[in-house]
């Protein structure tokens, strides 16, 4: 059984290169932080459609995806 969760997960999402403020518009709800060559975006997301479609956005946007991981 395939249970939803009651209230959105923390993420953390871990990209290639330097993404500018001017990115926080395309990942509302997401915090984004550049540290060297990576960004990490830091937010809650609502379940794993959501969680797909953010993945889906950041292959969309041709942005290399260096890791995912959920934040307890």
């Amino acid at each position: 059984m395939n249970k939803q969760p009651s209230h959105p997960h923390q993420y953390q999402i871990t990209l290639e290169g330097h993404l500018d403020n001017r990115w926080v518009d395309w990942f509302e709800g997401l915090t984004l932080a550049s540290q060297a060559d990576t960004t990490i975006l830091t937010g809650p997301v609502a379940d794993q459609a959501a969680l797909r479609g953010l993945l889906n956005q950041i292959w969309d946007f041709n942005l290399a995806l260096i890791a995912v991981e959920r934040l307890e």
